[in-house]
């Protein structure tokens, strides 16, 4: 894949804000993001991080503020329509179809950038089967690429967690996003599988030339993984640089860090 020049914006964020019947979920935030980069983005719970990612991708509606991704204002744009230009996401909580297969599961989201039409899937014609026989093929190499090739036929409900994490993470890659935007992928996850996570979200950032919003609150994943980090607290931006200038914020240590060091959250 041809690398794209590292100096291009991709993501542009102007006062970018979020209430809830009055309340505040995220107020005059910025953000201009450069191809390629990892940034990280920390804060307590209710900061107002997950809020963030659903006004990125669509899924809840800006009250205020502009999205701008490649160029293309997206801040009223559907899930959908934001998703074919290249963001995908995994989420907090794993969201795969239980019942179905690992092969199966990853299918879906490659069916997005497949044009077959409805007479052709009936009839069966040679370009659906082409088409099926490359989705099948897709699919099997995204899940050599996350360690998951001998689990291809297994339902979804009989993977561990951390295989769990790592089908979510293929299925949004399977989108061919220009954007990845990670929700705490290390959640639930003890150090060994965190770390394990670590260095294949750090392959497959390079790999696939992406550019990366990961959200987390262990500590050591984010301050090794990223070259910026943005701090919010009560939803607003109180905080933004390189890991060791977030380390010696007052601010931050007095929002977050401190709570981290204290109570053991990861």
């Amino acid at each position: 894949m041809a690398m794209a020049d590292s100096s291009a914006l991709l993501l542009n964020v102007e006062r970018l804000g979020k209430s809830f019947r009055g309340l505040q979920a995220l107020e005059e935030y910025n953000l201009s993001l450069r191809q390629g980069e990892l940034l990280g983005v920390i804060g307590p719970n209710g900061a107002g991080k997950t809020t963030l990612f659903n006004l990125l991708t669509g899924v809840t509606p800006a009250t205020t503020g502009v999205i701008r991704f490649a160029g293309v204002e997206v801040t009223r744009r559907r899930p959908d329509e934001i998703a074919r230009l290249g963001v995908a996401r995994t989420f907090q909580k794993v969201r795969l179809f239980p019942a179905l297969t690992a092969l199966e599961n990853l299918r879906i989201p490659l069916q997005m950038h497949e044009s077959v039409a409805l007479w052709q899937v009936v009839l069966r014609t040679p370009h659906f089967l082409r088409s099926e026989a490359t989705l099948t093929q897709s699919a099997r190499e995204l899940l050599a690429l996350v360690d998951l090739a001998d689990a291809a036929h297994k339902p979804a409900a009989q993977l561990s967690y951390g295989q769990q994490r790592r089908l979510e993470l293929a299925c949004a890659l399977a989108l061919r996003p220009r954007l990845l935007l990670l929700d705490e992928p290390a959640a639930g996850m003890n150090p060994t599988e965190a770390d394990a996570l670590m260095h294949l979200i750090l392959r497959l950032h390079r790999e696939f030339n992406l550019t990366t919003i990961l959200i987390e609150h262990n500590m050591r994943l984010i301050m090794n993984m990223c070259s910026r980090i943005q701090v919010l607290n009560y939803g607003r931006l109180i905080a933004e640089g390189a890991p060791d200038e977030i380390r010696r914020n007052p601010l931050v240590v007095e929002a977050y860090l401190g709570q981290v060091e204290n109570h053991g959250a990861r």
